[in-house]
């Protein structure tokens, strides 16, 4: 757990949040708070609603009950979007990371964002310099045929996932969100993107980072919080259980929904 622990305002708190869809509850008055340099991992079963929770704190939806503060800032609903969002300080790195294949590095990082001279017109150059010290300074990337105008489709899995956290990063994201960032990666490149992870508390960001594979969290999360059925129903500092008694709690809260639900 961060130092900050108990000492710091959260960066991002929700309270109370609820949201359904036709009638169905995807969340249940979930309380959440984020601290500064802290990860946490948000786990939980197909359905238990960290989408929803990720879209929530996005700006792609809006919940029908329930509070978000963004630095101790209440966002008014009515007029928070994606973009609202990113200008509160919130980037989210979603599974298909959403970068052009055949477009250059400098592109992907700027898309909707553009930087121009007085004049209106793209700093070209400006972009490039900025795209080069993401890579090095941000990712580690410092290969020879790491360039700039290099294509996205040149980029290993883990390289790719790497741009686009070391993107979020760069925009000076005070909370970045991580949907399944490992997916479909070889060992090599899961380790490569969850050292990535591992470096966003040392900027004294937060993380929230979603995941099935509770190993994965277990390694970066300093705080792990348990969905199903839309409500949190555990709660745990990673220095207060092991990953064996995380599965265990785990498969605990499962048999209870199912024989709910017999």
């Amino acid at each position: 757990m961060p130092e900050s622990q108990g000492t710091t305002s959260p960066l991002l708190s929700l309270k109370g949040v609820s949201k359904s869809f036709g009638g169905l509850a995807a969340l249940k008055s979930v309380d959440l708070d984020l601290l500064p340099g802290e990860t946490v991992g948000l786990i939980g079963d197909n359905g238990a609603g960290k989408s929803t929770l990720i879209k929530i704190l996005s700006g792609v939806l809006a919940p029908d009950s329930g509070r978000l503060l963004i630095a101790g800032k209440l966002v008014d609903f009515r007029t928070y979007n994606v973009r609202k969002a990113r200008q509160m300080g919130i980037e989210t790195v979603y599974q298909d990371r959403s970068l052009g294949e055949k477009q250059p590095l400098w592109r992907n990082v700027f898309v909707g964002r553009p930087v121009t001279n007085r004049l209106g017109f793209i700093r070209v150059q400006a972009r490039k310099r900025a795209t080069m010290e993401i890579l090095q300074q941000h990712v580690g990337l410092r290969g020879t045929g790491i360039t700039p105008d290099a294509r996205i489709k040149h980029l290993s899995g883990g390289e790719r996932q790497g741009l686009a956290i070391g993107r979020a990063m760069y925009f000076d994201a005070g909370i970045i969100i991580l949907d399944e960032p490992t997916t479909a990666l070889s060992l090599k490149e899961v380790d490569k993107v969850l050292a990535f992870v591992g470096g966003i508390h040392h900027r004294n960001k937060a993380c929230i980072y979603i995941s099935h594979n509770m190993g994965h969290v277990y390694r970066v999360a300093h705080r792990i919080v348990m969905l199903d059925r839309g409500r949190i129903v555990g709660e745990y500092a990673k220095a207060s259980l092991s990953l064996e008694e995380l599965g265990t709690k785990l498969i605990q809260i499962q048999a209870v929904t199912e024989g709910q639900t017999l």
